[in-house]
């Protein structure tokens, strides 16, 4: 009988228990790690062709004094070390004072376009967020400055810019008397703020847009609850909005920011090739100094000092927003 049972019994591993602390890899579990680099890997040559080797290129170029006579082959320039940064940064010579006007004239410029473009998507953004007959209307129609090609846009705000046929002088000067006589808008100070009315109008749909995708995610019953505890619409936007959208606006402030700063398409295509020196940012007058000027090292020397500026600027504001999110959590 005895020997039947354990006939009948099956035999068990004495290993069978244990946990193989190895375990082999499943067929086929590399290829799905690997996956997702191998598809990226397209985007990173293209962002290696497009931006990295241009980037290195033009710092090698800030070290060459490279002219129009070695444009054809411009590794044959001879070296100048960091001349061409001494001459940028030499602000009592002609090339460095000049840098240094376009310079406060650009951040002056992307303060006002920054500033205005956040205030005005803000204010449409919170004002869409009520239900109304034709919402969905006003919002497309709020979004056509930033669907619409640059040069498109702006080439229509040269026409209206215009001194004697232009419908800016029309409505201000003819319709509603504001002028003495009809303004020059695309050549001296006014010029100025001919860019920045174009640069607003250009930029405030994409905070719209923004401002309007981080409200979806604020519970109304927040809102509910404040307007039980008699809170007006002044102190729900200041209590509860903006610090839900701190997140939000930090990235679309530094987007912004880094957009305007750089921005080269709409001074170029409204005032041409020669920037008024009351519009003279500094991406223009960077291609003014390698392409009008032919001085190719010492507009490259101008664009690694603006990127470095950029770098900076960067750094140092994720550095205080992010300490004040933290510290604002705290509390």
């Amino acid at each position: 009988m005895t020997t039947t049972a354990e006939a009948g019994t099956p035999r068990v591993h004495p290993d069978a228990g244990r946990k193989d602390p190895s375990p082999r890899p499943r067929p086929g579990r590399i290829h799905r790690i690997g996956l997702p680099y191998l598809l990226l890997l397209p985007a990173l040559v293209l962002e290696l062709l497009v931006h990295l080797v241009p980037m290195v290129i033009g710092i090698v170029m800030s070290f060459k004094e490279l002219t129009q006579f070695y444009i054809r082959d411009w590794g044959t320039a001879p070296w100048s070390g960091l001349d061409n940064y001494r001459v940028s940064v030499d602000f009592d010579a002609p090339v460095g004072e000049a840098l240094l006007h376009s310079f406060f004239v650009t951040v002056g410029f992307t303060l006002l376009s920054v500033g205005l473009c956040w205030l005005i998507g803000t204010a449409a953004a919170i004002f869409m967020q009520d239900t109304f007959r034709g919402r969905g209307l006003l919002r497309a129609l709020f979004l056509v400055p930033y669907a619409l090609p640059v040069y498109a846009a702006v080439i229509t705000w040269v026409f209206m810019f215009q001194h004697d046929n232009g419908l800016v002088n029309h409505v201000l000067h003819d319709q509603l008397h504001l002028t003495d006589e009809p303004s020059f808008w695309l050549i001296g100070d006014n010029s100025f703020y001919a860019l920045l009315t174009v640069s607003v109008w250009k930029g405030w749909p994409f905070a719209f847009l923004i401002v309007m995708a981080g409200l979806q995610n604020i519970p109304r019953e927040l809102y509910e609850a404040a307007a039980l505890d008699g809170a007006g619409m002044w102190q729900q936007i200041r209590r509860i909005t903006l610090p839900s959208l701190g997140a939000v606006n930090q990235v679309l402030i530094l987007v912004l920011f880094l957009w305007t700063f750089n921005d080269f398409n709409t001074p170029f295509v409204l005032f041409g090739r020669a920037a008024p020196e009351a519009a003279d940012l500094i991406s223009v007058h960077i291609y003014q100094a390698s392409f009008v000027t032919w001085n190719f090292g010492t507009g490259s020397a101008m664009s690694v000092l603006l990127l470095l500026f950029l770098l900076a600027v960067t750094g140092v504001y994720l550095a205080v927003t992010s300490r004040g999110r933290r510290t604002s959590r705290a509390r």
